[in-house]
């Protein structure tokens, strides 16, 4: 009987491809370890520094794997489960700039309010490598895994100031929040396999281009349910409601990393569930993305400018944003996603700059984010004033920033794919977010600072962070092509075969 107990055929494991992420979790558990050893009195900047070279050592070793998924098309490894193409590459060195970026505007911070220690830094690259599955989580029950990886870690460090009350309370919501939206979000699995036999992505796919469902109930509530599960993890309206909260009583640094890297994690799960898997029933979820881009592009600027606090208006600014990348996946076509993106990778570096500076202008106790402090900012700091002011201009879409050309392009998409009043709706929040954003630029520079306003001494790691996402966001703007010319040869993988045609939409399975 021995003799013939049959062998088990276990997926075959390609680990070089899974290198970048094995890297960001071994850099985790590493820190962990070394950081448990080492007397508490010789813990300082090198947790910082640590991490940050940990990010770009995964960046290094996603570059080879760009050139093979750009030579040879998508890797797919683990019985199909995790697949690497050129999108996967390009966010997930997105995502590594996300971390290095959190780590160096961490350091100063944790120091100043007396939370010295390796926890927070292994928190963020536990949650950059879940961030990372999720990249090229080809499976739907592999992207939930991956989500809860991301999630969990960002839950705890929402309440990582143990001293602050809004900390706790930003996580707890988070947490509870996060909770019934993962909850949602497996259920609408559980309906996708029900609907399709299966949670792979690939094989729903193709069940779906060669099967004509008489019943789609099924299907169109999980997909429904996975739009809500995703729409959270985003912000978007109206799933929305945690995010000015937690954003405004989480940690800056920890906000910095939400608002890049969570969000990256995010739109590649909706590019690869909506624009590839259920590609052919666009004509379902199309309508639904419409109505929740117009909602998050309204309530994101409409209610940002009514914020005195520059931690809630950055929050709403976030939200608004997530409303124009949606206008990608809304297109659902190649040029649609090439879009989103440029987008991620400029919004990432922007947004990352922008909750810099609220770090340094916050002082200790991470309380001082009214906009009156932000008064006469240019006389007290003027170069803190000129990084904040190059960020607002960018998200603001001023020309000769990458904020102009990463909203020029998603409107261009959205028109091409003739929702041309979507692309009105996005072009009017535009103008109403550009409101909010001068009320802070006019504090710093036609105001007067009161009495006894404090200056401001930026500390290294902060300083690296804010000289990186300034010279990102105007080289961008200024230069735009190698990371367009990047982003159409990642896109042109995302589908094979054949690949990708830049004008024309995604034809999956036909």
């Amino acid at each position: 009987m021995l003799a013939q107990v049959t062998k088990l055929d276990t997926p075959a494991v390609e680990y070089s491809v899974l290198l970048p992420i094995l890297v960001m979790l071994g850099g985790a558990v590493l820190l962990m370890v070394v950081g448990a050893l080492v007397p508490r009195r010789a813990r300082n900047w090198w947790h910082a520094a640590f991490t940050v070279v940990t990010a770009l050592a995964s960046a290094a070793a996603w570059m080879p794997l760009w050139f093979r998924a750009r030579d040879d098309g998508a890797m797919r490894i683990v019985a199909d489960a995790f697949r690497v193409d050129g999108l996967t590459v390009f966010l997930g060195i997105v995502m590594c700039a996300a971390v290095a970026l959190t780590a160096l505007l961490a350091h100063g911070y944790l120091r100043r309010e007396k939370l010295d220690g390796p926890e927070p830094y292994v928190l963020l690259m536990l949650s950059a490598a879940g961030g990372q599955f999720m990249l090229g989580a080809n499976d739907l029950l592999v992207l939930f895994i991956a989500l809860e990886i991301l999630s969990i870690a960002v839950y705890v460090l929402a309440g990582i100031h143990i001293r602050r009350a809004r900390s706790g309370e930003a996580a707890f919501k988070y947490l509870i929040l996060g909770g019934m939206a993962s909850a949602v979000l497996l259920y609408g699995i559980a309906l996708i396999y029900g609907a399709t036999g299966s949670t792979n992505l690939t094989d729903v796919q193709v069940f779906l281009s060669t099967n004509l469902l008489t019943n789609n109930l099924f299907l169109l509530a999980g997909m429904a349910m996975i739009l809500v599960g995703l729409g959270f993890k985003v912000g978007a309206a109206p799933f929305h409601a945690w995010a000015p909260d937690v954003y405004e009583g989480s940690p800056s640094p920890v906000v910095a990393y939400m608002a890049s890297g969570v969000k990256v994690a995010g739109f590649a799960a909706l590019v690869r569930v909506f624009v590839v898997a259920f590609g052919n029933y666009r004509g379902d979820w199309q309508p639904v993305v419409y109505v929740v881009a117009v909602l998050t592009l309204l309530v994101g600027s409409i209610l940002s400018v009514q914020q005195t606090n520059v931690k809630r208006l950055l929050a709403y600014s976030s939200i608004s944003h997530a409303g124009f990348m949606l206008l990608a996946i809304q297109a659902g076509t190649a040029k649609g996603v090439q879009a989103l993106a440029f987008y991620l990778a400029t919004y990432t570096f922007t947004v990352a700059g922008s909750f810099g500076v609220a770090t340094v202008v916050g002082r200790r106790g991470d309380n001082a984010h009214d906009l009156s402090h932000y008064r006469g900012l240019g006389k007290r700091a003027p170069l803190l004033a000129f990084a904040f002011l190059v960020f607002l201009l960018a998200q603001a879409g001023v020309p000769f920033t990458s904020g102009f050309l990463a909203k020029f392009y998603v409107i261009g998409a959205a028109v091409d794919a003739r929702s041309f009043w979507l692309a009105l709706v996005a072009m009017l929040s535009s103008v109403i977010s550009a409101y909010a954003y001068l009320k802070v630029v006019l504090a710093m520079y036609g105001e007067e600072p009161e009495e006894g306003a404090p200056t401001y001494k930026v500390p290294v790691g902060a300083r690296i962070a804010l000289v990186l996402a300034v010279a990102a966001t105007l080289g961008f703007g200024l230069a735009p092509a190698p990371l367009t010319d990047a982003a159409r040869t990642a896109v042109s993988s995302l589908v094979d075969p054949p690949p990708v045609a830049e004008e024309l939409p995604f034809t999956i399975g036909g």
